[in-house]
């Protein structure tokens, strides 16, 4: 008898799972897209036209495409949903609202590593500001490519040519890129002393440089994204910037000559890339340069986690990891706190030099309100603009290993803390300003300010 119960238990749960609702998306209709193709668009979706989705999952499917859709900074709005035909069909309509593509902006920066370090520590001085023009076309010809053409002056003159398109073959997996980039300094960054950085400046240019580079990008799935990047570049300093600074280079000399090349990988699931809510991403590099007497290599690791209590709630975290292989202890291969995605809050005027450093943050998000303002711009194209206001606490750790710690510096091989409060302001074209009250552990207390608009 008890046999007959069981076989029966599993008769009845394998016919469950065999009657379990499909659906079969008839169509897909695309709305909205003036020069965006569709294929692009389409690129996003978890599901194309014939696949067979679990009824249950559908609503998840539809709201994943349309994060996916809306991430790649293409559109102002992305909507995604589903219409049923019968009981197992179903037709799939988008709406989106496209950007502004073109940007032939003027060019206004301050070239230290944060604005509150320009406006405090360098007194808001013009000198240290580059300016000029800045045209970025994105969505060139519809296709999701990107243009940069920038003339810049001021701190550094700067010409840059970039251009990166994501898809060269008919499966929308592969994507190739490319970019020029020449620049002359009058003042240069030669030092760290007592955790600061030391600058020096002249009336005659102490750096000058060129670098070209490719890159060969690979994004199997909706997620994942691999991408092989090959530089070449040559960088020169001044017989004075020698004399100041004779480490500066690797080569420990006045010129160097140098290809590079860097293998990335990463996986990004969120709901908004600018400011997640919910999700996690894996950051994996590889760089090595390859120079006479001046071999370099670097090696990092970053994850994000991002888990939601409900919609006004969320805990961030983030742990992020950098170990540099030196040949010497020349002065530029050596930073790396307060450099790129190394930062923490409440070290905003501080940098660590070392050969290694990990970085903790723990972050806690709560929804606060919400502002509509109307467009005294343009009604036609753009009738309001939103603001999202997060109130968030935040601490931090960090550890930075030093060889050979110079110049008083007394940051390196100490833990690193600081904690604090913000609001974050979240808009349109992935407008993250983030006003920060934060302490650290030297007692240092201050406001700072990060983030802006991305064009």
């Amino acid at each position: 008898m008890f046999k007959s119960y069981v076989l029966f238990f599993f008769l009845i749960v394998a016919f469950a799972i065999s009657a379990q609702a499909q659906i079969t998306i008839r169509s897909i209709t695309i709305t909205g897209n003036n020069k965006t193709k569709s294929y692009i668009i389409q690129r996003e979706l978890p599901y194309h036209i014939g696949s067979v989705v679990p009824a249950d999952s559908l609503e998840a499917y539809n709201t994943l495409g349309q994060h996916q859709i809306f991430n790649t900074s293409l559109f102002n709005e992305a909507k995604v949903e589903s219409i049923m035909v019968d009981s197992t069909t179903a037709d799939v309509l988008i709406h989106v609202k496209e950007r502004w593509y073109l940007f032939p902006l003027p060019y206004f920066r301050w070239v230290d590593r944060n604005f509150s370090q320009w406006w405090n520590q360098q007194n808001r001085s013009l000198d240290r500001v580059n300016y000029g023009i800045n045209f970025r076309q994105s969505n060139f010809t519809g296709n999701n490519d990107r243009l940069v053409i920038g003339l810049i002056t001021g701190y550094t003159h700067q010409a840059i040519l970039r251009y990166q398109i994501p898809f060269i073959d008919k499966k929308l997996q592969w994507g190739v890129g490319a970019g020029l980039q020449y620049y002359t300094q009058k003042e240069m960054n030669f030092a760290t002393l007592a955790d600061k950085q030391i600058f020096y400046k002249s009336d005659r240019d102490l750096r000058e440089g060129i670098r070209a580079n490719a890159n060969l990008t690979y994004r199997p799935n909706l997620f994942e994204r691999f991408n092989f990047q090959v530089g070449l570049g040559e960088e020169q300093i001044s017989a004075e910037a020698f004399a100041k600074a004779p480490t500066l280079l690797p080569t420990f000399n006045k010129s160097m000559r140098y290809a590079d090349f860097t293998i990335g990988y990463t996986k990004t699931k969120f709901d908004y890339n600018a400011y997640p809510t919910k999700g996690n991403s894996t950051d994996f590099a590889w760089y090595q340069r390859l120079a006479k007497n001046a071999p370099f290599s670097s090696l990092q690791f970053r994850k994000v986690f991002v888990h939601p209590f409900n919609k006004t709630n969320f805990i961030y975290t983030e742990s992020n990891a950098q170990v540099k292989f030196l040949s010497n202890q020349n002065y530029m291969d050596q930073k790396l706190l307060g450099y790129g995605s190394m930062q923490m809050s409440g070290l905003e005027y501080y940098v660590v030099d070392g050969n290694a450093a990990t970085i903790g943050k723990f972050a806690f998000h709560h929804k606060i309100g919400t502002i509509t303002l109307r467009n005294p711009v343009t009604k036609k194209f753009l009738q309001e603009v939103k603001y999202h206001f997060w109130l968030k606490l935040f601490t931090q750790l960090g550890y930075v290993y030093s060889e050979k710690p110079l110049n008083a510096n007394r940051l390196s091989n100490t833990l690193l803390r600081t904690a604090g409060i913000g609001v974050d302001i979240i808009s349109i074209y992935d407008f993250v300003l983030k006003v920060d009250y934060s302490v650290n552990q030297l007692g240092d207390k201050g406001l700072y300010l990060h983030g802006g608009i991305n064009f």
